[in-house]
């Protein structure tokens, strides 16, 4: 890992750029890897510890929502406390959760560690970007941020694949140990290497942060409670009316705390950071629904087995992989409001493009092609994305503002993952047509991703 970049290259010139960016990368893995291994290990779970159709979902679920209520809390707390700090802190909790996933005797047992996954990963994926966002600026935050993203992306493609073989071969549990030595090499280079952030002076807005949690705590569970049963119930209507009630509170408190609070409302004066979080809502909300409906529709309607399935999603990670390095680069060097305009609109080209998609057709003429083309707009944007969050507001706020980030793009995936079961369930019997009607919405909301980016992004 190379340590010579130049003052030109790193205005900043921290003493170790290269470990730095290896160790956000390692860290952040670790939750990127997790998100997606875990999947193909269900079946293998259910048998060993006894889990039916309706309890199994819940291996992930009990994963995503304490990630998604608590990603806010943690971008805050490393703002506060210190980022390496809450990034080491982050790492260590997810690790002694892996190994209680390995241990565990109960599928109730397991949800209980999954649950301190979830919180681990929420304390170290937005500290690793609020690290990246401290540490570099210019042209070299937009290649730190594109090696990231590129990393993250072969992360998750990797996954699904090496899970299989794991199960086949070793059993579920070694999914669960795989975690270990990356989070160890993270832990060394991070202690060893990355410089710790300013501490906040003043005391971390506890009223905000627990408002802030229990609101996107309730939000999360009421969307995955809809997307589970593939229709809304009076349950999940109250849920939903707390969760907003809650983050209502927690709006009318970051005004009355001022400079004080945790998420500052003075950052919602920045044109370019609202304009940020409705393109992320947006693009990744349309993501979100396509991950759930195509492989449904590969495996219901064409007869693929769920490895195949798997395999067909590959080429969108692997393009996004080895082309976001690249965007990163570029939107160093030119901005972010080209890339952020374009990226989403090539995205809704390749949604409309899945129009035409037809199961029991060849995958290369039929899916690929559309694939294809939403991977390249998605690599396009997801590094400038990531770049222009960190460089809408100042240093002390990038974990806060990476937190949100994420939160908005979990957010409108849940939504959208929510709306596909519902898709999904009303199909009966035209599945396909269901499918085409969905990318066509993705395709709206991918294109106004793009013109929201071009309307609120200076030049």
């Amino acid at each position: 890992m190379s340590d010579t970049d130049s003052p030109a290259d790193n205005p900043k010139s921290i003493a170790h750029p290269g470990w730095t960016i290896a160790a956000t990368m390692l860290a952040s893995s670790l939750a990127f890897i997790d998100g997606s291994v875990t999947n193909v290990a269900l079946p293998a779970i259910g048998r060993d510890l006894g889990g039916g159709a309706a309890e199994l979902p819940w291996t992930i679920n009990a994963y995503l929502l304490p990630l998604s209520a608590l990603l806010l809390l943690g971008g805050a707390a490393g703002d506060h406390y210190g980022r390496r700090r809450m990034l080491i802190l982050g790492i260590a909790i997810f690790t002694l959760a892996s190994i209680g996933c390995a241990l565990t005797a109960s599928l109730e047992m397991l949800f209980a560690c999954r649950v301190l996954q979830g919180a681990g990963a929420a304390l170290l994926m937005p500290n690793s970007l609020g690290i990246l966002g401290s540490s570099f600026e210019g042209e070299a935050r937009g290649r730190a941020v594109g090696t990231w993203a590129a990393a993250g992306a072969i992360a998750s493609a990797i996954g699904p694949p090496l899970g299989g073989w794991l199960v086949d071969t070793v059993g579920w549990r070694a999914i669960f140990y795989l975690n270990i030595p990356v989070a160890l090499l993270a832990v060394i280079i991070a202690g060893r290497y990355v410089a710790e952030s300013a501490e906040g002076k003043e005391a971390l807005d506890w009223r905000g942060a627990l408002l802030a949690t229990a609101g996107l705590g309730a939000l999360t569970w009421a969307l995955t409670l809809w997307s589970s049963h593939h229709g809304a119930s009076l349950q999940i209507w109250f849920g939903l009316g707390i969760g907003l009630a809650l983050l209502l509170g927690f709006i009318l408190t970051e005004r009355h705390l001022g400079n004080r609070a945790m998420m500052p409302l003075i950052l919602f004066a920045s044109r370019p950071f609202v304009g940020l979080s409705l393109l992320t809502f947006f693009l990744y909300g349309a993501l979100g629904g396509l991950l759930v409906l195509l492989p449904y529709l590969l495996i219901v309607g064409g007869g693929y087995s769920p490895t195949q399935a798997g395999f067909a999603l590959l080429p969108f990670s692997v393009v996004i992989g080895a082309a976001s390095r690249l965007a990163g680069r570029l939107t160093g060097k030119i901005g972010s409001r080209w890339p952020l305009t374009l990226g989403p609109i090539v995205t809704g080209l390749g949604f409309a493009l899945l129009t035409r998609a037809d199961p029991q057709a060849s995958y290369w003429t039929s899916i690929f092609p559309g694939m294809a083309i939403i991977a390249l707009g998605m690599a396009g944007a997801v590094a400038p994305l990531t770049t222009a969050v960190l460089s809408s507001v100042d240093d002390r706020h990038t974990g806060t503002a990476s937190g949100f980030n994420s939160a908005i793009a979990r957010t409108g995936g849940l939504i959208a993952t929510a709306l596909a079961g519902a898709v999904i369930a009303a199909a009966d019997g035209a599945l396909l047509g269901a499918f085409q009607f969905a990318a066509i919405v993705a395709a709206v909301f991918a294109v106004l991703a793009g013109v929201i980016a071009y309307a609120t992004l200076g030049e």
